[in-house]
């Protein structure tokens, strides 16, 4: 019987570059995938020349979301301040720009529990003067009315945050209000001062150095608010007591916008509602 057998398998020299540059290929994206999994922590989009667009001012939308939910984190009751002497802007030398002026933590059983810390601001001018009047009656008057209460089962507190970048003193204050069952109240107040100028920072002013702009931030502003007052919506309609923002009031034109806070890479623009209603919701636009 005869057999024939196959003619030796030959491989053209074309298939044979084929197939050793598919090779190298596959080889050197193993390589680079391994490199981005463990060492570069590169975005695969900007592997393949695709940018992530960025929003609002130069942050990612990611950015500004881990900003909103670290916000309350910031009051750390302390300033943040460049490597500048302003001696020559203080009411007392010995002391910081800001520092605490009242720090009280007291409690009484059924009556209130208190844990305050509210700052001064410490340059000599009748503009600050006004700031820390107003600290006084807000913050202040709040917490010695509380003091005098009986049986009212309140808790109280009061934290501040405050940065110096640039020539610009920046100071926020939070508080924190629950009487009983009523629903909790938060405040927020911000200051904002040039210290090279001697005088107040506008919003702006503020929008201004942080090189945005101003139709930008109005119509983030209009975006964001919207946005929050549908997610309310949608939660009433679910049976949830909220509260209801007016989206045709003029708080939220940028010359009405009277809280901010400024540090050397972000603004915030607050919103709290708060402010003049018993409750603890707010909006926060961050660029």
């Amino acid at each position: 019987m005869n057999v024939n057998l196959p003619n030796q398998f030959k491989i053209s020299k074309k298939s044979l570059i084929i197939y050793t540059s598919i090779i190298i290929i596959c080889i050197i994206a193993i390589i680079v995938a391994f490199y981005v999994q463990f060492y570069a922590r590169i975005e695969i989009s900007s592997l393949i020349g695709i940018t992530t667009k960025e929003e609002f001012g130069g942050k990612t939308e990611e950015e500004i979301e881990e900003l909103k939910a670290g916000f309350t984190d910031i009051f750390n009751n302390s300033l943040d301040s460049e490597e500048v002497d302003y001696t020559n802007k203080k009411e007392d030398a010995s002391k910081q720009l800001v520092y605490t002026k009242y720090d009280v933590k007291e409690s009484k059983l059924n009556s209130y529990d208190m844990g305050i810390h509210i700052p001064y601001i410490n340059i000599r001018s009748d503009i600050v003067n006004k700031y820390n009047q107003e600290i006084e009656d807000i913050f202040v008057k709040a917490a010695r009315e509380i003091l005098n209460t009986e049986d009212r089962n309140i808790i109280y507190t009061v934290e501040y945050v405050a940065n110096v970048h640039d020539g610009m003193l920046s100071l926020a204050i939070k508080s924190n209000i629950k009487e009983g069952t009523n629903a909790q109240r938060v405040i927020i107040q911000t200051y904002n001062y040039d210290l090279r100028n001697n005088k107040a920072i506008s919003l702006d002013e503020a929008i201004r150095i942080k090189k945005l702009e101003r139709n930008e931030v109005k119509e983030t502003i209009s975006k964001e608010v919207k946005l929050e007052y549908q997610k309310a919506q949608d939660l009433k309609e679910l049976g949830y007591n909220i509260y209801e923002r007016d989206l045709s009031s003029d708080m939220y034109e940028i010359e009405k916008s009277t809280e901010y806070y400024i540090t050397n890479d972000t603004l915030y623009i607050i919103y709290a509602y708060g402010n003049s209603n018993l409750t603890s919701e707010m909006d926060l636009i961050i660029f």
